[in-house]
């Protein structure tokens, strides 16, 4: 299939199923309990953000109002906590784990270390993103809604690894002919962006919690400034601004106007197919393989009464980001799209790692 039919089914599929009602609870309690929330990063990155969002509102609606605790397992680029997590069997409940993109992307592209699958988990909540990417102030000083100017710079950046979410950004950079060093091997995002602030590094992408938890300060600041986001998806499939950034340029947009870059083609294809996998339905929260279904349903009712809370729209805007929240049905349509590419953007991505940074997982 082409990647705009995809894109299209894929953003359309989403939608549709998100309007769908969460099944009623059983009788499941929680009192006295504590939920251990794993997250296979860093505590400095985005998906420590969106965790520490969700676990007090989760708290509150889950019966017996347990405590939630957000914990931290990074490794590997998360694959580390995510086989982990794979060997857990449901025990009371008491046991969620947390994935971004970048668990999802060594599972697309069959890493060999990826030991863990999706389809033996139970998802119960999945939300969108953005990201955006920035420079250094001397640097972007230079930019002017293109990368012409950007390219007799070398910059670095601090990278989880080409095989991960990483992925988005080191081949965007690629296309715009930037010539981007990645230092491999940081343990989340928040790592890369301290990096950055030390001067460690002169590029750098969060994604939307991330940047609004720390980045947006070093924009405000003066010491950073905003190059462009990845955007968004609307209902055709389309690439438009991001809700969360509507005043920062997407990449489509800086791509458009920097000389030899082409939004068209293979690598284009490939790009936003896998943006469309990490991106729209970013990060997902799943209970072990074996839970009973009254427990599953008492979360996914509890994270549906979180989205319908009146004060929902304006707090996860400061903290996440202005994106969608499936839960229910939605969710294993949102799982679906992040857990599937088109053989050839598969095989274009695995050449271009290949190529570029020596990366052979086949």
């Amino acid at each position: 299939m082409t990647i705009s039919r995809f894109t299209r089914r894929a953003a359309l599929g989403v939608i549709a199923a998100a309007g769908l009602a969460a099944p009623a609870a059983a009788e499941v309690d929680f009192s006295g309990k504590t939920i251990d929330w794993v997250i296979p990063f860093s505590e400095t990155g985005g998906s420590a953000k969106w965790a520490n969002f969700f676990a007090p509102l989760l708290s509150e609606e889950l019966p017996g109002n347990p405590t939630v605790v957000v914990k931290f397992m990074p490794g590997a680029g998360s694959t580390k906590g995510a086989n982990w997590f794979q060997d857990q069997e449901h025990k009371d409940g008491t046991l969620l784990f947390g994935t971004s993109g970048s668990t999802q992307f060594p599972y697309l592209l069959k890493d060999p270390r990826v030991r863990y699958e999706y389809k033996d988990w139970n998802p119960v909540m999945a939300s969108g993103t953005g990201g955006v990417a920035y420079l250094n102030a001397e640097d972007g000083a230079k930019f002017d809604g293109s990368a012409n100017m950007l390219k007799d710079t070398d910059f670095i950046y601090g990278s989880q690894g080409a095989t991960r979410l990483d992925l988005v950004p080191l081949l965007a950079w690629q296309m715009l002919g930037i010539n981007v060093e990645p230092v491999f091997g940081i343990k989340g995002r928040g790592d890369g962006r301290l990096m950055f602030e030390r001067g460690e590094a002169t590029i750098d992408y969060q994604t939307s919690s991330g940047y609004l938890g720390g980045s947006a300060d070093l924009v405000a600041a003066g010491t950073a400034v905003p190059m462009m986001t990845w955007g968004s998806l609307d209902a055709n499939g389309d690439i438009v601004r991001d809700p969360t950034f509507p005043e920062i340029a997407t990449f489509k947009e800086v791509c458009e106007a920097t000389d030899g870059c082409e939004t068209s083609g293979e690598a284009w294809d490939a790009w936003k197919a896998f943006f469309v996998a990490g991106f729209p339905v970013q990060k997902l929260a799943f209970l072990p393989a074996g839970t009973p279904q009254d427990v599953i349903d008492t979360y996914t009712a509890a994270f549906e009464a979180v989205v319908a809370r009146a004060d929902f729209p304006e707090i996860s805007s400061k903290r996440v980001g202005k994106y969608s929240v499936y839960t229910s049905d939605a969710v294993q349509t949102a799982l679906t799209t992040a857990t599937d590419v088109p053989d050839e953007a598969e095989a274009y991505v695995l050449n271009w790692l290949k190529e570029a940074y020596g990366v052979e997982l086949k």
